[in-house]
């Protein structure tokens, strides 16, 4: 494709380049299945929220992207730290915490994730080390954070944040990226670049398209790539994370992709007309999962009648998941003093020792400190 950019992949058409070549079998069939579970996860979730709006948050979902999280599936340590977006699902998933915790949360049941509190763009499983936000760019902050705790202790752990290229819109983001290229962090950086913050491409909002090579001149390394070939993405990953795990820095893998949602909820949002039915349909051709069970089938790796096994198990565990949630309790209104900041600070009451104002001489001379 050359240079990659959103306009060179719809340039470039159908996309045959995805290969089988230097992956386990076992590794293809495990990314297979984690793509499949997350598309029929978010369907049933889409088709369920309207008419019955019984779910009690807004939801994102991440349909046509599930090639980043089913990499990161497969990757990842338990106690591994993985932030992402608003657009968390595949992440939660991919960190193996439970899908009935995360469809109870999103109807606002005392058994979901965090007690149906916190919903879908700010769900949580703290015993896996996956937290999300709806903040912007939030989680590549919070994921240099946790990098610099797993350095400072000499841990073999890596922190990944996972966010949109709209978050590279806010300059915390490339604060983040200038700390932890600096101090050699171990974080990998994963932007899924779909193209659009909510209706405004790109191109509308920044001079270049190019996320990677930006990042690089901060002395990081940095990797492009086509985000729906799976394999791409995986072996992409597998580099920056192993990387970082053994010390040798950070890393930036920027994953071209699109989202065949709208931005927010089941409902289209294409009659706005920001995009093209052409564009979405040339999206759609090039479906991550489509692409890999087209590989898959031709090495002998899938078989009509496996897949159909394969979706059955996935949705009886699915049907579960609703059944689960809806037949569970509504929380108990609690103290919300309580559930928003920690009154007791231990740590910092050994620390901070109280100040008498009485003693306090206000008039005393300064000193200025050489050097100034």
């Amino acid at each position: 494709m050359g240079r990659l950019s959103h306009q060179s992949i719809l340039a470039a058409g159908r996309y045959k380049s995805l290969s089988l070549s230097g992956i386990s079998p076992e590794v293809v069939k495990s990314l297979h299945r984690f793509m499949l579970r997350l598309r029929r996860c978010e369907e049933a979730l889409a088709q369920e929220y309207h008419p019955a709006d019984e779910m009690r948050c807004p939801v994102h979902f991440c349909i046509g992207q599930e090639a980043v999280p089913a990499a990161l599936s497969v990757l990842l340590a338990r106690d591994d730290y993985l932030f992402s977006h608003h657009r968390s699902h595949g992440y939660y998933l991919a960190k193996e915490a439970p899908m009935t915790a995360m469809f109870a949360e999103l109807y606002g049941k005392a058994t979901g994730a965090n007690g149906g509190r916190a919903g879908s763009q700010d769900i949580s499983y703290a015993s896996v080390n996956f937290h999300s936000g709806a903040i912007l760019a939030g989680a590549t902050a919070i994921a240099v954070g946790a990098a610099l705790s797993i350095k400072s202790r000499g841990e073999s752990r890596v922190a990944v944040a996972g966010f949109g290229e709209s978050a590279t819109d806010e300059g915390i983001f490339w604060e983040a990226v200038s700390y932890a290229a600096f101090r050699k962090l171990p974080v990998v950086f994963v932007c899924e670049n779909n193209n659009y913050s909510v209706f405004s491409p790109q191109l509308k909002r920044q001079a270049g398209d190019n996320i990677s090579e930006r990042v690089a001149t901060f002395g990081m390394k940095s990797m492009p790539l086509f985000g729906n070939d799976v394999v791409l993405v995986y072996n992409a990953l597998k580099s920056a994370i192993e990387d970082a795990r053994a010390g040798r820095g950070p890393c930036l893998v920027e994953a071209y992709t699109y989202r065949w949602s709208g931005h927010y909820g089941p409902a289209s949002d294409d009659l706005v007309g920001y995009r093209s039915e052409d564009e979405v349909k040339a999206w759609k051709e090039n479906c991550p999962i489509g692409l890999l069970d087209e590989a898959m089938i031709a090495g002998g790796l899938l078989s009509e009648a496996g897949r159909a096994a394969l979706l059955k198990e996935i949705d009886a565990e699915i049907a579960e998941a609703f059944r689960f949630a809806k037949s569970s309790p509504f929380p108990k209104a609690g103290d919300w003093e309580a559930m928003n900041y920690a009154s007791s600070s231990p740590v910092a009451d050994a620390l901070l020792a109280d100040i008498d104002m009485e003693a306090f001489d206000a008039h005393q001379a300064m000193v200025q400190a050489k050097g100034y």
